[in-house]
C-alpha cells in the first residue's frame, strides 16, 4: 500500500514540475524534495530520470482521455462540439501552459525513441478518434474531417497561452460549429 501511495506522490510532483520547468529544467532531487521521498524510492518506481517522464505522459494521456470520455456523448447530435468543449476544459485546468506532449516531442526529438513515441501516438490518437467519431455519425469524408478537427484543438492548445484557454475555447467552438454545418 505504501509504495503505491509513494509512487502516486513521485508521479504528480513530477507532472507539476515538469510542466512548469520543462523536462530538461527538473532534476530527480528537487523531485524527492518535493515528494517527500528518498532518492531511493525513485530508483524503486522508475529505471531513470526517461523512465519517469514516459510515466508521466502515459499517465497525463489516460487522463486526458478521461476528459473526453466523460464529456462526449456519442450519440448526441454533435459529439464533434463536444469532444471541443472537452478539450477546452482540459486546457483551462490542466493544460494553461500550452502541450506538454508537443514539448516532449521537441525536448526528446531523436533522443528517447519511448518518450518521443508516447508523446506522437497522443497526437495520432487524436487523429483517430475523430476519424470513428466521423464513421460513427456516417460522414463519407471522414479523413478531412479528422484533421480538420485535431487541427483545431491543436490550434486551440497553442492560442491558449496567448489569448487564454476560455478565448480560445470561445473561436474553436464557432470554428466547430461552422465545420460542422458545411459537413451535414
Amino acid at each position: 500500500m505504501g509504495r503505491s501511495v509513494k509512487k502516486e506522490a513521485i508521479l504528480q510532483t513530477a507532472e507539476r514540475l515538469f510542466y512548469e520547468h520543462g523536462f530538461r529544467g527538473v532534476g530527480l532531487k528537487q523531485i524527492t524534495n518535493e515528494a517527500s521521498v528518498a532518492t531511493m524510492t525513485i530508483y524503486n518506481h522508475f529505471s531513470s530520470k526517461e523512465n519517469l517522464v514516459e510515466e508521466v505522459l502515459k499517465q497525463r494521456e489516460e487522463r486526458y482521455w478521461t476528459y473526453l470520455d466523460s464529456h462526449v456523448e456519442m450519440n448526441s447530435d454533435s459529439p464533434f462540439i463536444l469532444a471541443v468543449e472537452a478539450h477546452g476544459r482540459w486546457l483551462k485546468e490542466q493544460s494553461y501552459k500550452g502541450d506538454m506532449f508537443l514539448r516532449a516531442i521537441e525536448d526528446y526529438a531523436g533522443a528517447n525513441n519511448e518518450i518521443e513515441n508516447i508523446a506522437r501516438g497522443h497526437k495520432s490518437r487524436l487523429l483517430e478518434y475523430f476519424q470513428r467519431l466521423a464513421q460513427k455519425k456516417g460522414k463519407e469524408n471522414e479523413t478531412d474531417l479528422a484533421n480538420q478537427f485535431t487541427l483545431l484543438l491543436e490550434g486551440t492548445t497553442s492560442m491558449t497561452t496567448l489569448i487564454g484557454a476560455e478565448k480560445a475555447t470561445e473561436h474553436s467552438i464557432k470554428m466547430a460549429r461552422t465545420i460542422v454545418r458545411h459537413t451535414l
